[in-house]
């Protein structure tokens, strides 16, 4: 394996992770993969990143990157292969604008409508939360309506860093999620979950301890 590649530290059904790996895979951008299971979190990864989430990247020359949207960056910096920086509507404030709103406010209540019991203390009420969820899905189902992505017809760096988590609120109960008026955002989602692009990322590797074997991601 060489060692010139970056080290990526990943768990495969993290949102966070998820988007991550989808611009690394784009760009192409070879890494060396770790694989963490969260309950077992390798010392070497609490090492270079003492607040041990997932994704992490450790660069060859030894810089740590450990905010998912910052390895997006890293990543499209190298190759912004399909020009998701450069949607075909707005422009990157207005992208980072609807992802700040997705990993503030939705993303906490999609923690709370996923997991009440973490936050029995708060006296969280599930179809509360969904509600509030449901509040930002219905600003993206407008939005898409008329055009094929959030920010026109091509693929955009918004939807891929907001698909991951607008995936897992829909898995919460998938069921209630494909009954809503939703129709414009449904579709998207569909189109995203049967892209090639998602199901590169999507492999399953073993949990990785010291000295295992690191699978090159993306795979050739």
């Amino acid at each position: 394996m060489s060692q010139t590649r970056p080290i990526l530290y990943s768990f495969r059904r993290c949102p966070y992770a998820m988007r991550a790996r989808m611009a690394i895979a784009r760009a192409g951008v070879e890494c060396r993969l770790r694989e963490v299971v969260l309950r077992d979190k390798p010392a070497e990864m609490l090492e270079a990143s003492p607040k041990g989430t997932v994704p992490v990247i450790v660069t060859p020359d030894g810089t740590v990157i450990e905010e998912s949207l910052d390895v997006m960056a890293w990543a499209l910096a190298q190759n912004d292969a399909d020009d998701w920086l450069t949607p075909d509507h707005g422009n990157r404030a207005d992208m980072d604008a609807l992802i700040a709103e997705c990993d503030g406010p939705f993303k906490r209540a999609l923690d709370r409508y996923k997991y009440p019991n973490r936050y029995e203390d708060e006296g969280v009420v599930r179809e509360d939360q969904r509600t509030l969820g449901v509040a930002f899905l219905e600003k993206l189902n407008a939005q898409l309506d008329g055009r094929q992505n959030l920010f026109g017809e091509r693929v955009s760096y918004a939807d891929i860093a907001i698909f991951p988590f607008v995936r897992q609120f829909a898995n919460t109960d998938r069921t209630w999620f494909d009954a809503v008026p939703l129709q414009h955002l449904q579709a998207w989602l569909a189109r995203h979950l049967d892209s090639d692009l998602f199901k590169q990322i999507m492999p399953k590797f073993p949990q990785w301890k010291t000295g295992d074997q690191e699978p090159v991601f993306p795979a050739r």
